[in-house]
């Protein structure tokens, strides 16, 4: 699995690390209506309760192997109660796929949504006044 994509062109290389995508995969999914905020998942809280921390919370990464552009993209969620969980998972695909490949030039490839849990919405208003926002935590 690589850690970066690289794109060439004449006028030199360029890289993008799997954390610079992540960011921008986060921010579309929070952005989102009906989504909660951002899980870290099973595995990669175990990663990071042993001391090695995943490369962007609740959103993960992966390059096509080979030197084509194209990316695949992992994001855990939580959805707010009361919203349907298809159309919530629908819109974050195509907000995600949309805004990564706008501000990265990247080809999205496929944008698989998991969601960890549904989440009481005035639990959510507590958690917002009592924590900052997941996209402060992210960066």
């Amino acid at each position: 699995m690589e850690t970066e994509g690289r794109q060439f062109s004449i006028k030199g290389e360029r890289t993008m690390s799997q954390g610079f995508i992540a960011q921008y995969a986060a921010e579309a999914a929070l952005h989102t209506r009906g989504v909660s905020g951002l899980n870290r998942g099973l595995v990669s809280g175990l990663k990071e309760a042993i001391g090695l921390l995943p490369q962007g919370r609740g959103v993960r990464v992966n390059f096509r192997s080979g030197e084509s552009d194209d990316v695949i993209i992992t994001v855990y969620l939580d959805i707010e109660f009361g919203h349907v969980m298809p159309e919530v998972a629908w819109s974050v695909q195509e907000r995600v796929k949309r805004d990564v490949e706008r501000f990265t030039g990247l080809n999205v490839d496929a944008v698989n949504v998991h969601v960890i849990r549904v989440v009481d919405s005035r639990q959510v208003e507590l958690d917002q006044e009592t924590h900052p926002g997941d996209v402060e935590e992210f960066l």
